[in-house]
């Protein structure tokens, strides 16, 4: 893998990858678990797999910014944090329901925030090791067909 030499240290590249990927894995299983069961529950406990998500995340943006990476790899990371730290509030903390009745002033940043810490935790890998990243894209489809099953199914 000539990529290695490329991204220091490559053990954090590695590690947004695997973060990216079990957030996709985690998330639709959450959805499927939407039809099967008709509630949000698993999904909420799965929730509390991608909270944890962020300890590594952490150690990635550390570990870019003191090898003087480029933003490019570690702002995924960032993202991925802020949309943690705003599910926690939203969630958790307020227990706001924002989905029905909606509450665009949540319902639009919160998808946006999950979606682009996904996208720009996935773009890098595309340069520097293209079956990673293909492993990557198909997750992202998995996430996104179960996401857009269980909306067909009325509980997405």
């Amino acid at each position: 893998m000539q990529s290695q030499n490329r991204v220091n240290p490559w053990w954090a590249a590695l590690t947004v990858w695997g973060v990216v990927n079990t957030v996709n894995i985690l998330q639709s299983i959450g959805f499927l678990s939407r039809v099967v069961t008709g509630s949000r529950a698993i999904n909420h406990l799965l929730g509390y797999g991608i909270i944890a998500l962020s300890i590594p995340a952490v150690f990635i943006i550390l570990a870019f910014l003191r090898s003087r990476a480029g933003w490019r790899h570690w702002i995924g990371a960032a993202v991925f944090i802020m949309f943690v730290v705003f599910m926690v509030m939203v969630e958790d903390i307020w227990q706001i329901e924002f989905r029905s009745p909606t509450r665009p002033e949540i319902l639009v940043p919160y998808p946006v925030l999950f979606f682009g810490s996904i996208l720009l935790m996935g773009l890098p890998m595309f340069r520097m090791d293209r079956k990673l990243w293909l492993v990557t894209a198909a997750t992202s489809v998995l996430l996104l067909g179960s996401m857009g099953y269980a909306m067909y199914m009325g509980v997405g």
